[in-house]
């Protein structure tokens, strides 16, 4: 399938004017500078799906990468795609509680409309480390008031004071299932004794009948000579920490959990029949997804 050659128009993104604006809004959250000069993974993911909430060295970032790797938007669009697949089917099984754990900027539909479009009683708490994230998440994403929708800073780096969080333990009862969602954020954990630790440490925390859902970019469909410099521009951290990982690798993630059909796959073919459907290959899409349930 054809994919474009560059990504949708971002006029309201590619000012100085709107890049100001940006720097401001953040700068009014308070808390210690921010470096401009350097990309962020989730204003670059809003820069690949066509967002404004993103600045010049977001931008740029995404241009060398998408040099390196042509589909990366479409790659991108079905990470989000899988996303609003995943959370439905969850919702539709009976799932009330959400942790979203590397959220990123908000893109409609976010996590809590899918999910309170299902049930508006759903409970949702959204977690990311950018501090345009928690702005954004503050002011935007408010849920259906018979749920509650909040918002907790941190990461996977430093998992405990995000699971012992006050407003995470207020919103959610550890003593029934939660969904945990680890979409697209654990191929920015390049430390693997780190990653690894982390999805285990959330693992100890759930009740039976839990959920991790994960999606991860994967250079195993690519060209060994895509894939390796791919691997290089990663390896330089010229845009930031990024790790692909190999199928096995990602399985090794969901250890000890039973996975739901139809197990570890593309992104693409994750319940391929269920809105929004596909428009990519496994080739382009370049990234696994998974649900698996704690007995």
């Amino acid at each position: 399938m054809a994919h474009p050659a560059s990504g949708p128009p971002n006029p309201a993104g590619s000012t100085a004017e709107h890049q100001r604006e940006v720097e401001h809004h953040v700068a009014c959250v308070g808390g210690d500078p921010l470096d401009f000069s350097r990309p962020s993974p989730a204003r670059r993911y809003d820069e690949l799906q066509g967002g404004k909430d993103n600045l010049a060295a977001d931008r740029q970032s995404a241009a060398r990468l998408q040099e390196a790797l042509p589909s990366i938007r479409l790659a991108a669009a079905e990470l989000r795609r899988c996303l609003e697949r995943q959370v439905a089917y969850l919702a539709q099984r009976g799932v009330r509680q959400f942790l979203d754990i590397g959220c990123g900027l908000p893109h409609e539909p976010n996590v809590h409309e899918i999910v309170q479009s299902i049930d508006p009683s759903c409970r949702i708490v959204y977690v990311d480390s950018d501090e345009l994230v928690g702005a954004h998440a503050r002011a935007l994403l408010v849920g259906d008031p018979q749920g509650v929708t909040e918002f907790v800073a941190g990461d996977l780096t430093d998992i405990d004071p995000v699971l012992e969080d006050k407003t995470t333990r207020d919103v959610l009862d550890f003593d029934q299932p939660i969904a945990v969602l680890l979409l697209a954020v654990l191929h920015f954990v390049v430390d693997d004794r780190q990653a690894y630790a982390a999805v285990n440490r959330i693992k100890t925390v759930l009740a039976p009948g839990s959920y991790v859902a994960l999606t991860h970019v994967t250079f195993d469909p690519l060209e060994p000579d895509t894939a390796a410099r791919l691997a290089a521009m990663a390896a330089s951290m010229e845009h930031g920490p990024f790790k692909a990982r190999t199928r096995s690798d990602v399985a090794a993630f969901l250890d000890g959990l039973a996975l739901i059909e139809p197990g570890l796959v593309s992104t693409v073919d994750w319940h391929p029949d269920r809105d929004p459907q596909p428009q990519a290959t496994a080739e382009l899409a370049v990234a696994y997804a998974a649900i698996g349930r704690l007995p």
